[in-house]
């Protein structure tokens, strides 16, 4: 249920919003609804009734309610007690008839809906439109209207039920609309969510169908009816957004199922559904009645705020109604904090961990002046950092090291910016300074004739896309967030690549066809989803090492006397583990309401296996101490055990060299994990005709990982591989083969091919924002 809007409170801003000033509409006739006099009431009640036809007693009649209390918790007795002495006999609570004159008990905390019965007239009396019939429903009506906070509700013969409302009803059908607060807006609040999928927006919790009755709109019909306007309503006001540069385009109005109609408004649906630009230029330039103004300046005042500050950071593209879910790890992390700048607080401390994941350099640039402002309005930011803008951008560097891991955890350097770029002792002022640097290939792998053929892409954003990517070679896709890098690379091309070459039940993204699946055997997609989600997977059993690890102590004379099997050496299998915590070092400590505790096993100390296990050496190691190997240590341990030194020797090439052999899968980074998931892919047998693709690879890497990655990616390609990666990192950029830069911008202004071709190419192209960025550091 988590949304962009929601997040940022964007989405509570809209229903107060709508509440304050939304122009309710007939779900019926769809004219704009207004005040209904009690003479206009009574008229539609009493053609109501004439058409139930003459009748006597008082079940033929009908019954006028005042709702005093709708869906709010307590036990009201007081209120109750308080109707009794004002002379009312009944009440209906919860859709049942109670005496006033009786006890009544209600829960305290379940909430209730508390109408008076004001009258009940029979419906003979309307035969004829008697006068007095109508006199008498005028006064109740008018009762009722008092009591009910300016609503009535008319029980009728047949069952049917109709709300009157002396401010929003419609006087040519009846249809009314209860009080319009805020949680009418609510998809997560009865009185607004669609009563059919309750707000989920699918017919089912887990599916992808959407609910017929709100066409996953996921609010009630009466929640789509009031509308704000969808052009300017007095010229004579001035625009709420002070313009500037930026273009207000004219916005289509539509309706709540997202189609463009003849009604000139919008309801909170509407504007959901746009993506954060077009939002913020509706709020920026939409003009407004002085009355409007001053009703919700200060809500217009918070929403503009919200949207401003998620284009400074390059979330232009994102739709406000996008689920929580399918955001990148920058992208959330870049909503959580426009949440909190929207409160505008002063002397507070920023923690931000690798913020620029995910974001072009264009949009980085709009991201340090934003932390740059945060820090001119009085507060304090503390970046985690790799990206040298940013660390430029600094009043302050602390360097951590000098190495990782086991061997970091050091101040290794620290001082004002830029005078620690002097630091020798920096590994991170080296590259600063241009000491140290990742080189520029002397000469690029011109294309050749294998090459994978993408025709007709149209998925998300794509605009009807034919391009060429060349096979044998490092090609990296760029462009802008949003562009439609990752919806063509991953979503269209490698899932109809595992569709044809494994049979992979994914759906690939649209498209006319995929061609030269021939030329490649496997395709690999190397990610940073986790490898394991427990503390069983590890890097030694998600790389195969751990198999080999078992077996050669198995082999040890000691084992073999015992009669200990490879299966004794595994914590997964009763036999040789601990059994107490079942293998896991650990207890877990359920805390009901509170997370979960993890503590040490008191049996086995956390060493996972039983004492005889543990009573099995290798080189004077029991299999828990090589588990609390580092790989780079391992790899010298076991140098003579080809199995086992070949798996490791990978993960150290990759720059992994500090991890653990039984680091727990769930501590592992997104950026460790991908990196784990490509050594586990180099140590196999190479064909030369696998194709790898790598969504931005360099997440959480210093330049010198950097440096070691590259060497192993285009080790990769000379063997006669492919690698495809998504990059925004101009380090690897300027080191590829082939360029495909997307855009020029992202979401609808996004998803074209601006250029291809060498990255010297890209840089000459000025309409290319990732060529203006790569014309300086080619220059380098």
């Amino acid at each position: 249920r988590s949304t962009v809007a929601t997040i940022t409170e964007i989405y509570d801003y809209l229903r107060v919003l709508f509440a304050r000033i939304g122009r309710p509409h007939c779900i019926k006739c769809g004219k704009e609804i207004r005040k209904m006099s009690n003479e206009e009431m009574v008229d539609v009640v009493v053609a109501r009734a004439q058409e139930l036809g003459k009748g006597r007693g008082e079940k033929n009649a009908i019954q006028i309610l005042a709702p005093i209390v709708r869906g709010r918790k307590g036990e009201y007795y007081q209120m109750l007690y308080d109707l009794y002495n004002s002379g009312f006999a009944k009440v209906r609570i919860d859709n049942k008839e109670y005496r006033l004159s009786e006890q009544i008990k209600l829960s305290r905390y379940q909430p209730h809906t508390i109408e008076v019965i004001v009258d009940t007239i029979p419906l003979g009396s309307f035969a004829l439109g008697a006068t007095v019939a109508r006199q008498r429903l005028a006064e109740a009506l008018e009762t009722a209207v008092d009591r009910g906070n300016d609503v009535a509700t008319i029980v009728y013969q047949d069952g049917f039920e109709q709300m009157l409302s002396a401010k929003f009803s419609c006087p040519d059908d009846g249809f009314s609309f209860p009080e319009i607060e805020p949680r009418l807006f609510s998809f997560n609040s009865p009185y607004g969510a669609c009563p059919d999928c309750h707000g989920l927006g699918t017919a089912e919790l887990f599916s992808e169908e959407l609910c017929g009755a709100c066409t996953g709109n996921r609010l009630r019909a009466e929640s789509l009816a009031v509308w704000l306007p969808a052009k300017s309503t007095d010229p004579s006001q001035p625009p709420l957004g002070r313009g500037g540069d930026r273009e207000v385009r004219p916005l289509l109005p539509r309706r709540g199922d997202g189609e463009v109609s003849d009604a000139k408004g919008l309801s909170i649906v509407d504007i959901t559904k746009m993506p954060i630009e077009e939002a913020a230029d509706y709020f920026l330039g939409a003009t407004w009645t002085a009355r409007e103004q001053e009703i919700a300046g200060s809500v217009f005042k918070e929403i503009i705020s919200r949207l401003q500050f998620m284009l400074d950071v390059g979330l232009h593209y994102l739709t406000l109604n996008r689920n929580a879910g399918t955001l990148s790890g920058g992208e959330a992390q870049r909503i959580r904090l426009a949440s909190q700048v929207g409160s505008r607080l002063v002397g507070a401390l920023y923690v931000l961990d690798e913020p620029t994941i995910g974001l072009h350099q264009r949009d980085n640039d709009r991201l340090i002046r934003t932390l740059t402002g945060l820090r001119d309005a009085g507060n304090s930011v503390l970046v985690v950092e790799h990206d040298e803008d940013t660390i430029r951008a600094s009043d302050y560097m602390i360097e951590i090291g000098p190495g990782a891991g086991v061997h970091g955890g050091h101040v290794v350097a620290e001082g004002t910016v830029p005078e620690i770029f002097k630091n020798t002792e920096s590994l991170t002022a080296a590259y600063l300074r241009g000491d140290k640097s990742i080189p520029i290939p002397d000469e690029r792998r011109e294309p050749g004739q294998d090459v994978i053929k993408i025709r007709g892409a149209c998925e998300n954003n794509l605009k009807n896309l034919n391009i060429d990517i060349p096979l044998r070679r490092f090609v990296c896709v760029t462009g802008v967030s949003g562009s439609g890098k990752s919806t063509l690379a991953y979503d269209t091309m490698y899932k109809e690549l595992a569709r044809k070459l494994y049979g992979s039940k994914g759906t690939p993204g649209k498209h006319k066809a995929i061609l030269g699946a021939e030329y490649i055997d496997k395709a690999i997609l190397v990610d940073q989803s986790a490898i394991g989600h427990t503390s069983r997977s590890n890097p030694a059993t998600y790389t195969g090492a751990w198999g080999p690890v078992r077996e050669l102590f198995s082999a040890t004379a000691e084992a073999r006397f015992r009669g200990y099997k490879q299966g004794r050496f595994s914590f997964n299998t009763p036999g040789g583990r601990c059994e107490h915590c079942e293998g896991h070092g650990t207890i877990a400590i359920e805390m009901h309401f509170l997370p979960t505790v993890y503590v040490t096993c008191d049996i086995c100390k956390g060493r996972r296996f039983d004492r005889e296990t543990l009573e099995i050496e290798y080189k004077d190691k029991n299999i828990f101490d090589v588990l609390e190997m580092t790989i780079e240590g391992a790899v010298e341990f076991f140098k003579d055990i080809p199995p086992i030194y070949d798996r490791l020797a990978t993960l150290n090439e990759v720059g992994l060299g500090y991890l653990k052999l039984g680091q727990p899968a769930p501590t592992l980074s997104g950026g460790e994990a991908q990196r784990v998931k490509l050594a586990s892919e180099l140590s196999k047998r190479s064909t030369g005709r696998t194709l790898y693709l790598l969504d931005e690879p360099t997440t959480g890497l210093h330049f010198e990982d950097v440096k070691k990655l590259l060497e192993v990616l285009h080790a990769l390609v000379a063997k006669g591989n492919s690698v495809i990666v998504i990059e925004h990192n101009l380090d690897v950029i300027k080191t590829a083969d082939w360029l495909i830069d997307m855009g020029p911008e992202g979401g609808d202004k996004g998803g074209n091919i601006v250029a291809v071709g060498t990255p010297e190419d890209i840089a000459r192209r000025a309409e290319s924002f990732t060529g203006q960025y790569l014309k300086r550091t080619l220059k380098k």
